[in-house]
């Protein structure tokens, strides 16, 4: 990993730059705490109710309600 780094010493601000900002808002829209299930395939079915909140709000706050439901209708 070092090795990988030396490499591209950028590597560690681009991963801040992408992935954290999504991880820390579905944290905190998650309150911040421990997932609400236990047992590996729950825990990674509230993960991906997460994902997919964050995603559609993304979507919604670039297209709108309304050009969402268009496309959705159309598919």
């Amino acid at each position: 990993m070092q090795e990988r780094l030396d490499r591209n010493p950028d590597a560690m601000r681009t991963r801040r730059e992408v992935v954290e900002h999504p991880f820390g808002t579905i944290k905190m829209r998650m309150g911040a705490t421990h997932f609400l299930c236990k047992t590996l395939p729950k825990v990674a079915t509230e993960m991906a109710l997460a994902v997919l909140t964050y995603n559609l709000t993304r979507v919604i706050n670039i297209v709108g309600v309304k050009e969402l439901i268009k496309e959705i209708q159309t598919a």
